[in-house]
């Protein structure tokens, strides 16, 4: 009999701790599982994402339409036509300072895509050499060349409203140094003689567009000649209006 009361007081004193134990397990359940609400949410945001991404790709894709567009419209022209005045840094003389030449240059390409075409061009040169102090008195006599000259060009960067091209030409010229010298003639005054020889030119292209049809260009350039038996090596540039017309 005292095994049993002992039992029970055991079993009566066990209980309350059996209970707290439950409940301290039941109130750490885990957390309830999402509604379909709540998952809803992510899927709402990422169609509206992929949305917004879709709008901004129509708009870059038209962006590059009319691009394309304005750039044909400017481009797609068969010829050009410019008049354009130049500058150059020019040795008369194997002996003498350089002389500043100014010039004028008028020409005409044709182009066969937007990018590349072939140039024809005429120039002349006008200007003063100095051949220091000499019998005949004449110290400043004015001398001239006039170049015919044809060769490539290629735009390699396009944009709506300008572009850059590289051009190479290649020719003749003909050198009047003794015109202005009283018939004492040029090479008596230390200048070259008077004459024919190559041309050759290099050159980058700048053109800034005013209208698809007209632009202002502006050519930075090496240019050389083989007058009196040796090469002139000179630097200078040319610049004017360009008019394009002929859509291909």
């Amino acid at each position: 009999m005292r095994s049993f009361y002992r039992l029970a007081l055991m079993l009566a004193l066990l209980f309350p701790a059996v209970h707290a134990v439950l409940a301290q397990g039941s109130s750490s359940n885990p957390p309830t599982p999402a509604t379909g609400q709540d998952q809803a949410q992510p899927q709402q945001h990422e169609a509206e994402t992929a949305q917004q991404l879709s709008v901004q790709a129509r708009i870059r894709a038209r962006r590059e339409q009319r691009r394309a567009a304005a750039i044909h419209d400017a481009y797609s022209h068969r010829y050009d036509t410019f008049a354009d005045m130049g500058y150059l840094r020019f040795r008369p003389g194997p002996y003498i300072q350089n002389l500043t030449f100014y010039a004028w240059e008028t020409g005409i390409t044709r182009y066969y895509s937007e990018r590349l075409g072939i140039n024809v061009v005429g120039r002349g040169y006008y200007g003063t050499a100095y051949v220091g102090l000499n019998p005949s008195n004449i110290t400043r006599p004015s001398i001239s060349q006039y170049d015919a000259l044809a060769g490539p060009t290629y735009r390699f960067y396009l944009q709506p409203k300008y572009s850059i091209a590289v051009r190479g030409l290649a020719g003749y010229s003909y050198g009047n140094f003794s015109g202005d010298t009283n018939g004492f003639g040029g090479k008596t005054l230390g200048l070259y003689p008077d004459g024919n020889t190559f041309a050759g030119s290099a050159s980058v292209i700048g053109e800034v567009n005013l209208t698809p049809n007209i632009g202002f260009r502006l050519a930075p350039e090496y240019f050389v000649t083989g007058y009196g038996s040796s090469v002139q090596n000179s630097l200078g540039f040319t610049g004017g209006i360009v008019y394009r017309f002929g859509k291909q």
